[in-house]
Parts: C-alpha cells; structure tokens; sequence
C-alpha cells in the first residue's frame, strides 16, 4: 500500500527491566510479516477521511451522562483536554495542573476555540479517541498496530537498545525526536525547534525507515492495558508467543475510577511533552495505558496491514 513500510517479521526482546515498572518482565516475541504507516496519520489524511465519511470525532460528541455519574450538567459539552503550560515550577504529582479540557477542542480546533489545522496540515491528527483511529483504520482497509508490532517497528531492528538509534538521548548532539527539553510542564527551551506537534518527517527515520516512532504524539495500539507484561512463558525457542495480543478488556479498567466501567489501551512512542524530569517515555519498550474515551492534544496514531 503507498505510504507503508514492510517490515519483516521475526524475534525481538519486548519490553524493559530497567525502566518503568509497567515495562517489565523484558521477553521474547515474535511477530509475523506486516505494513505499517510510514508516519502517524496526518491532519490532512483525517481531513480527507472525515470529508469522504462524514466521521463525528468523539471529542465533538457531548458526553452521555448516563456514561459518567455525578457528572456536573455544564461539563455536559463537547471537548478535549488541552495541554497548558503553567506560569511557573509546580508540583508533578497532580497531571490536571497542566491538562485542561477545553469545550469544543478538537482534531479542527486543537487549542480550542480559535484554534485551527491552517498551516500544519503535515502534523499528526490530534484529539483522536480509540473509537475515531479504528474508524479511519477501517475506512482506509488498515488495521490498528499490536503493542508487539508496534514496539518491533519502532526499535528499527536495534534490539535491546533504550531508544529507537541507540542508547543515548541526545546520541551524537543531535535531537532525534520531537520530545519535551526543559523542565516540565512550565519551561520548555524549544531546543528540537518545535513547542507543539511537528511536521511528520522532521526528524531522521528509524532503521525501518519509519518516522515519528518516538515523540511528536502518543500512538494508540489496538491492545488492552495492565500494568506489566506477562512473563514470557519459557526460555525455550519452540515456547516464545508469536504475534501476543494483550489482556481481556476486563482486566484494563482503571483501579481508581472503579464507578467507570473504561477500558485502557496501550499507548506507544511518546510525545513532544515527555521529558527528563517527568515522562521518560519516549522509548519503543515505553508504554502507557488510556481511557478509550479520551482524547487529547498529544495523542495520534498509525496504521498497519496485512
């Protein structure tokens, strides 16, 4: 298909033992042969679905109250949460310091009202809900990548290395993905040249020759969440799960909002606000779960097929 890459199939080491807790146990997987999207899908690729389909986003869809008890009546509008930097250091225990849903964001109006895709129609899609990528996938006769194809893809055939060219962020001096420099959320230096999304294509491609991998925007994965991988089932080679699928979706509901009956799917790659000091996630084993009700302003994603 244009705009995809083959990747051919075979055994990586999935996941990290020397990271986040969520990553662990590192071990093996194989995949099988498949295409995966050059880029995360653009605004100029939604804008083109939604004209042929008529798709309403979740973001522009008014919540169902029935969907979330005790919820105020004025939040009963449409919206998306919407990074917004504060005036200065503030505790990083409380993520609502910075994210703010905001009425009538969506992937139109990314900052909100205002807010349009004027003049970065080459960034990634924005304010996508799990429901909104699975209905561009099918449209566009593609499917939703694995955590496994996912991960495979991103690591560019550096198996066991931290990050997509190696094992140092800033490898050779150089930037290689759009990621937060400064100290998170209240200063950022701009130093990759981006405060925001970037232009697909802005840095160097991986050793698969996919771009945007790392940074730019979070990529939905078709995968439920739990908070840690399941141990590999044996060392032996004729026992390494081929083509793994995540856990039942009764297994991914948040701990803490146990009145919300939301599934979590994986995210993958990070975005343009991880950072040293907060988010060191812009590495392929890096995970993180999300509500498939929710979207926001550093969320994308790509496509894969058969």
């Amino acid at each position: 298909m244009d705009g995809m890459i083959a990747i051919k199939g075979g055994q990586f080491r999935m996941g990290s033992d020397r990271h986040y807790p969520e990553e662990a146990p590192a071990h093996d997987v194989i995949v099988d042969d498949f295409l995966i999207d050059e880029t995360p899908v653009t605004n100029a690729q939604f804008a083109a679905f939604v004209a042929a389909t008529g798709h309403v986003t979740l973001a522009e869809t008014p919540p169902n109250p029935d969907d979330y008890p005790g919820i105020l009546p004025e939040m009963i509008r449409a919206g998306s949460l919407v990074f917004t930097p504060p005036p200065g250091p503030i505790p990083l225990h409380d993520p609502f310091a910075w994210w703010s849903f905001t009425f009538d964001a969506d992937w139109r109006r990314p900052l909100g009202p205002g807010s349009t895709i004027d003049g970065i129609e080459d960034h990634p899609v924005v304010h996508i809900a799990y429901a909104d990528a699975v209905a561009y996938a099918a449209w566009a006769g593609k499917l939703l990548p694995t955590e496994a194809q996912w991960e495979y893809a991103a690591r560019g055939g550096l198996d066991g290395r931290d990050y997509a060219w190696g094992d140092e962020l800033e490898a050779g001096g150089r930037h290689h993905a759009n990621v937060w420099q400064g100290q998170f959320p209240w200063q950022n230096l701009v130093g990759d040249g981006w405060d925001r999304t970037s232009p697909v294509r802005s840095f160097a491609p991986n050793g698969h020759g996919l771009y945007d991998m790392i940074g730019n925007v979070w990529e939905w994965t078709s995968d439920w969440y739990v908070d840690r991988h399941a141990a590999s089932q044996s060392a032996s080679p004729c026992c390494v799960p081929r083509n793994p699928r995540g856990p039942a979706e009764a297994d991914s509901h948040d701990p803490c909002t146990p009145d919300l009956a939301i599934g979590r799917r994986v995210l993958k790659g990070g975005s343009h606000l991880c950072a040293p000091n907060y988010c060191q996630r812009y590495r392929p084993a890096a995970r993180h779960p999300q509500p498939i009700d929710t979207s926001t302003s550093h969320v994308g994603f790509r496509c894969v097929a058969r």
